[in-house]
């Protein structure tokens, strides 16, 4: 664990001449993937998007993990909307120990809600070009890498139920781990039921049961 530590600390410096290097709107955070519950444990400009360490991921699953150009352990330039109406952009670079199982991601947020003002604002006064309709070849472009994601989101649960499962674990427990679960998009995953239940020794009817609970409960 000591080792894992450290190799994610070696991006620290990496984070703050990023930070520097774009300025007040560019927020990175380090998430340490062995502790999915509370993954943030540094981050510089947080005001961008509020990130504070002790805290949870929030689009790792469904928003990067999911998007077909997410490959080689990354995903550039996707866009998220903040609680207060404000576009991010985004970019997240997984990070490897040495024996190439993920225990971390790099996280870039850019907020880029004042240069969308400034474009609103010039496309008011210029011209808008005439298209022109060219032929393009149709590219397939490259499925995503499916063996991969499963075995990060596999990683994922492992972690998240390992931090947190014990003999005499409660149903009230078990409840609220199917919950922060469903929270971080697990579920969104094919197969990941079947993982759970046989991770905290129940059946799939009654993770189930406990999401229809959670779902009922949120109404």
């Amino acid at each position: 664990m000591e080792e894992k530590k450290q190799i994610l600390e070696r991006y620290i410096p990496l984070a703050k001449s990023t930070a520097k290097m774009f300025g007040h709107h560019c927020e990175i955070v380090i998430h340490d993937l062995t502790n999915p519950q509370a993954s943030v444990i540094f981050t510089i400009n947080s005001h961008v998007t509020g990130r504070e360490v002790g805290q949870s991921f929030d689009h790792l699953v469904t928003t990067v993990l999911q998007s077909k150009d997410f490959k080689e352990d990354h995903l550039a330039g996707y866009t998220f909307v903040t609680e207060d109406q404000r576009t991010i952009r985004s970019s997240t670079t997984l990070i490897r120990d040495f024996n190439q199982k993920v225990i971390g991601a790099f996280c870039i947020n850019f907020d880029v809600e004042t240069l969308l003002q400034m474009q609103q604002f010039m496309n008011t006064f210029l011209p808008t070009p005439v298209l022109v309709e060219e032929k393009e070849e149709k590219e397939e472009k490259p499925s995503p890498e499916i063996k991969n994601v499963e075995e990060i989101v596999d990683g994922l649960i492992n972690q998240i139920i390992q931090n947190s499962a014990h003999p005499a674990m409660k149903r009230h427990e078990k409840v609220e781990l199917i919950r922060f679960m469903d929270k971080k998009g697990i579920f969104s995953m094919k197969g990941s039921i079947d993982k759970v239940a046989d991770s905290l020794g129940i059946s799939k009817v009654t993770v189930y049961s406990y999401l229809d609970e959670i779902k009922n409960k949120s109404r």
